[in-house]
């Protein structure tokens, strides 16, 4: 059965259609999302986009946390995006809006996690993690495929950002507004983003390259002690900064690969999720 997905980020909504035979995934559409306005506003964005799918065996949603997955509620504050969601229920929203019977949300780094093991670099890998890097850092740990959340392996909810490193959160470290603060603080100039720091990186700019290579670093030494902890073999990497890899490779000591697909991971990963689920 074909699965309709959603994946929701802080400035967009993609919606497609995933095909389990192959993994192959229909994007239908991929349109701004503005993320900050009231919270029937988000709704209606979001369900404009849902529209698009065929709807009659359910939707499947991937998107950041903070938010409670099982009952639909958000609880993003102070995140840039979604503030106005903070304690509403978005789930029982979009199934008033689309009379939906069945609608399943997943977190986006679990979800590219297990697109990945379906479709990516770590499939069929008993034990990997996925690391999605963008604004922050989200992590998936799984076993067969399987999301690991609990024990004493894995960071707490099995998202390595609950952590601190050199005493601070680690996203101070590893982010994409720490490599654009660090880059700063290095050169007095202001960038619109990572990918003009890796750019300046390739061209020879010495500072740019420090920048990623710092908190590449720093992410390679807060993730190796959980990566010996739960017997992980492999690891891929996700997320906008990714692009960087080529930048970084050499701070990693243990086995990493980049996604070959930014665009999908997350949406296969829904899928497959869905699929097991119902």
């Amino acid at each position: 059965m074909d699965v309709a997905v959603l994946e929701i980020g802080g400035s967009h909504v993609t919606a497609a259609v995933v095909s389990p035979d192959d993994w192959s995934v229909n994007v239908v559409e991929r349109a701004n999302l503005a993320s900050q306005k009231a919270a029937e506003v988000v709704v209606a964005q979001v369900a404009t986009a849902a529209r698009k799918l065929p709807l009659a065996n359910g939707l499947a949603v991937a998107l950041p946390g903070p938010f409670d997955f099982a009952t639909g509620v958000a609880w993003y504050r102070g995140q840039d995006k979604f503030d106005q969601l903070y304690g509403y229920n978005l789930g029982d929203s979009l199934r008033a809006e689309l009379a939906l019977d069945r609608l399943m949300f997943m977190n986006d780094a679990e979800a590219f996690a297990v697109g990945e093991w379906t479709a990516g670099e770590v499939r069929g890998v008993e034990r990997c993690v996925g690391v999605t890097i963008g604004t922050g850092v989200g992590t998936a740990f799984l076993a067969d495929g399987h999301v690991v959340r609990e024990g004493g392996t894995v960071p707490p909810g099995g998202e390595l950002y609950k952590t601190e490193y050199a005493g601070k959160p680690l996203e101070d470290s590893i982010s994409g507004r720490a490599i654009l603060r660090r880059y700063f603080a290095r050169t007095g100039t202001e960038v619109p983003g990572v990918k003009e720091i890796a750019e300046d990186a390739r061209a020879g700019d010495a500072a740019a390259k420090d920048a990623l290579l710092t908190a590449f670093g720093d992410l390679a030494t807060a993730l190796t002690p959980w990566l010996d902890r739960f017997g992980v073999t492999r690891t891929v990497l996700g997320g906008s900064i990714s692009g960087a890899f080529d930048i970084v490779a050499e701070v990693f000591g243990f086995d990493v690969a980049p996604t070959g697909d930014t665009e999908h991971s997350a949406l296969i990963g829904a899928a497959a999720h869905y699929l097991r689920s119902n």
